[in-house]
Parts: structure tokens; sequence; C-alpha cells
């Protein structure tokens, strides 16, 4: 019996293994990150594979990768809470996720909407040019600053300032209904 659910994990680990990795590098900073958390889905499916069976094998893996990046950038500090979707101070448009998250205290209802926005944030940023989104992540995510970025690529940090606006404005829009519907609450 424990022969068959090491062959399924290996199968498992030939088929989603490339596709898995693509998917976490995109959405983490280095390869070693993306490399750890793959280590850490493949151990909790291993798991899981001991204790009960997975019906969707790639929605699960997916889904718990998910997980992982969402875990590993709460853990980075609380400043990534922080993240200026807000603008100017006295913008009608802003959102004011911060107060959200950084509620005292952790119920089950902080966690899933922690785990919510950051779900969310990751879609949108998906969603945006690979320039936009890649300023915006060096800036708020990894708190590099904008001469350094500039440094890094070459561009102009105008040309940079500008990326992350248009990025910022992309994520007020996308973020808005799930902030609203937060505070109806």
């Amino acid at each position: 019996m424990p022969e068959e659910k090491n062959n399924h994990i290996i199968h498992t680990i030939k088929a989603y293994g490339k596709g898995l990795l693509g998917f976490i590098r995109r959405r983490v900073k280095t390869d070693a990150d993306a490399e750890d958390i793959l280590q850490d889905v493949w151990y909790q499916l291993s798991a899981v594979v001991n204790a009960q069976p997975i019906e969707q094998t790639g929605a699960w893996l997916y889904k718990v990768a998910t997980n992982k990046i969402i875990d590993k950038n709460r853990k980075k500090s609380e400043e990534l809470f922080d993240i200026n979707l807000s603008g100017d101070e006295d913008d009608e448009e802003a959102i004011d996720f911060k107060a959200i998250l950084l509620t005292e205290g952790t119920t089950p209802e902080t966690e899933y909407i922690r785990n919510l926005f950051w779900e969310q944030l990751f879609l949108a940023l998906d969603e945006i040019p690979e320039e936009q989104r890649q300023v915006f992540i060096w800036q708020e995510l990894d708190n590099i600053p904008f001469n350094e970025i500039a440094e890094r690529t070459g561009e102009k940090i105008q040309t940079l300032v500008s990326r992350k606006r248009y990025a910022v404005l992309h994520l007020r829009k996308r973020l808005k209904q799930l902030y609203e519907e937060i505070i109806e609450d």
C-alpha cells in the first residue's frame, strides 16, 4: 500500500512539477523562494496522500501553492499590509486595507479576509502588464527604492513612477469591490 502512494506522489510531481514551479516563480521574488515553496507543496502533498485521497489533484496543488505564497508574503513583515493603494490623503478613491488587515487579534474572519486580500491582489497583479507589475512588486512588496530599480532596469525614475501609478490605479479599481464587501459586513 505505501508503494502505491509513493508511485502516486512521483507521478503527480512529474505531471505538475514544471507548471507549478512556473506558477510560483511568477509570484515570488527569487527562484530560491519558488523552490522552497514548491518543496513545501510536495511535503504537504505527501502528508495528505497518506491521510486521505485528493479528488482534484491539480486544483489542490495550485491552491496549496497560492496559500504558501500568501503565507510567505505575510511572514515577511507587517509592512506588507501598508501597500500604498491610497495615493493622496484626500483621495476619495483611496482604499484603506491597512485598517482592515492590521486589526488586533487573529480570528477565523480576519485570517479569511487576509487570505482573500492576498489572493485577489495576486490575481489583479496578473492582469496588468509585466513592467507595471514588476515595478509595483519591487517598490511596494520588496521595499526597493525607485533609484535602485532604475539602476537595475536602466529606466528613468519618472517612467518607473508612471508604471507604478498605472498599476495602483488598476489595483484600486480591481480591489474596490472587495473593500466595499468587507466594510459592509
